[in-house]
Parts: C-alpha cells; structure tokens; sequence
C-alpha cells in the first residue's frame, strides 16, 4: 500500500509542475501579449485579460498544494525551533497537523457550498465563454488536497511520537 501511495504522489506531483509550468507560460504569454497589442498596435486582444486570471488562479492554487507536499509553504516556526527534544517537537508537529485539518476543513466546506451554489446557478466567464466552475476547480483541488497533505503529516507526526516513547 506504502508503495502505491509513493508512486501515486510522485505522478500528481509530476502532473501539478506540468500544471503550474503550464499556467505560468499563459499567464506570462497573455500578459506580454496584451501589453504589446495595446502599446504598440493600440489593439485590445479579447479574452487574454481573462484566460491570464483562470491561469493565475490555477497556478496560485497548484503552487499552494506543490508547498503543502513539500512541507514548504509559510509557516512560524519559533516555538518548533526552540524545541529540543524529539518528541516535543513531534507533539507540535501533530497539533499543527491538526489544526490545519481543522482549517482545511473549513476552506473544503467553503468551496462545497460554492461549488453547489455554481452548479444551481450556472455563469460564465464573460468573454471566453466557460463555465465558472473551470476557476472554482483549483480551489477544490487545494481544499482536498490539503486535508490530504495534513493527514500526512498528522500520520508521519503520530508516528514520530510513538517512535520517541519506544526509544526512551
């Protein structure tokens, strides 16, 4: 199962960096495209201005997960840097596991209500002409995968505080 799990992570990780360099190539590609055309031709592209914010969205989102899965996103650690002992910090690591379930939680509750509330009354992005829900899908995505990520580190934590009891 361990294995499993190990090769399922590396394969959505390998899809969110196609994902999040995708993203920043459109992002980049429309904006220099829209200064250009208005700078020099004195032409509005239509549409850029909005495939750059559904491609911003994504790569904000995506890059939010890649952090959660490589334990880098921002975090305070002066209570976990003073902290000596193994277990201790094992301790801290479990009860900010589990109040970033709690909070992920909250954020999952949020966009299911979103989501719902969307597919009750379905818009569109104006100009390109798609389903709203394309945006809302990336928070989705980092809601779960969040709760995901935190239960990996609430296990791995867990673990931790078993293994230190053994050793001392």
């Amino acid at each position: 199962m361990i294995a499993f799990l190990t090769i399922a992570d590396r394969a959505f990780d390998c899809l969110l960096r196609a994902i999040a360099l995708l993203t920043s190539a459109i992002v980049t590609l429309a904006l220099v495209a829209l200064v250009i055309c208005r700078v020099l031709f004195n032409y509005a592209l239509v549409g850029m201005h909005e495939a750059s914010l559904l491609a911003a969205i994504w790569l904000y989102m995506v890059g939010a997960v890649l952090a959660s899965r490589r334990n880098e996103h921002l975090v305070v650690d002066f209570l976990a840097s003073s902290l000596k002992a193994p277990r201790a910090r094992a301790i801290h690591s479990l009860v900010v596991a589990a109040l970033t379930i709690v909070i992920a939680g909250f954020f999952a509750h949020w966009v299911w209500k979103m989501l719902a509330w969307g597919m009750k009354r379905p818009q569109t992005i104006p100009v390109l002409d798609l389903p709203l829900w394309w945006a809302q899908a990336s928070l989705a995505l980092a809601a779960i995968s969040a709760i995901l990520y935190a239960l990996r580190d609430l296990v791995r934590a867990a673990l931790q505080i078993v293994h230190s009891g053994r050793s001392s």
